[in-house]
């Protein structure tokens, strides 16, 4: 068991999805991941799909919701294949799920094919109790392209929109975090849509100039130094 840790900020700590992507994660660093999110009480766990059960199980009866990645890290996958995957994850007790849009389709300009690719995953997630963010890869797009890939997510019903993969040239910048509230406000038709910072927010400063500038939770890994960092 982990030790008792120092006092922290425990709503810093209801902000972050504690967050374990790479793909040669083991069985032992997501066990050690799920600890410290119980030991922290982190908004979630994400993981790949594959490790759904164990940290469904791991997390059975604390208040940290079990998150997954679907159509990762490109999002290119057929819709066919993403809702599939959606509906194994949150079958098997994910209750969050983050999709990548398809942005080659979004920067093709086929727009109607982007709306139903989302639409059909968050219909898929919110039939199974779950919620769903909708990765934009913004390291990839303009900031008219970022704007239209907020409308069209909020649009298709996702709750969340999301900066980045991890795994693109670049992560969360707070101009786009910003530039996302401002979308996803003056089009959400009054409904609450969250916007995600992932990518790059390593530090206590950087996650306070995301919540800054419009986010609602944060991916990261470094989530024990953040937090850890607030009782400094």
């Amino acid at each position: 068991m982990q030790n008792t840790p120092a006092p922290f900020d425990q709503n810093i700590a209801r902000l972050i999805d504690h967050t374990i992507l790479k793909p040669d994660a083991t069985r032992a660093e997501v066990l050690r991941v799920c600890e410290e999110a119980r030991t922290y009480r982190f908004a979630s766990v994400c993981v790949n799909s594959c490790w759904i059960p164990l940290v469904t199980e791991q997390l059975q009866g604390t208040d940290v919701l079990v998150c997954t990645v679907v159509g990762f890290p490109l999002g290119a996958a057929a819709t066919e294949a993403k809702v599939a995957e959606t509906v194994w994850a949150t079958r098997q007790g994910a209750t969050e799920v983050d999709m990548v849009l398809n942005v080659g389709a979004l920067r093709g300009g086929e727009l109607d094919f982007v709306e139903s690719d989302i639409r059909a995953v968050a219909e898929a997630t919110h039939r199974n109790g779950a919620i769903l963010k909708v990765i934009l890869e913004t390291c990839l797009l303009t900031d008219e392209e970022k704007v239209t890939a907020c409308r069209l997510s909020v649009l298709a019903g996702a709750d969340f929109v999301k900066t980045s993969t991890g795994f693109g040239k670049a992560g969360a910048t707070t101009t786009d975090i910003a530039l996302m509230r401002q979308t996803v406000d003056l089009v959400s038709n009054g409904r609450t849509i969250g916007v995600k910072a992932s990518g790059g927010v390593r530090t206590l400063e950087d996650l306070r100039a995301m919540v800054a500038a419009g986010a609602t939770r944060i991916g990261a890994s470094a989530s024990v130094k953040i937090v850890e960092a607030t009782g400094a």
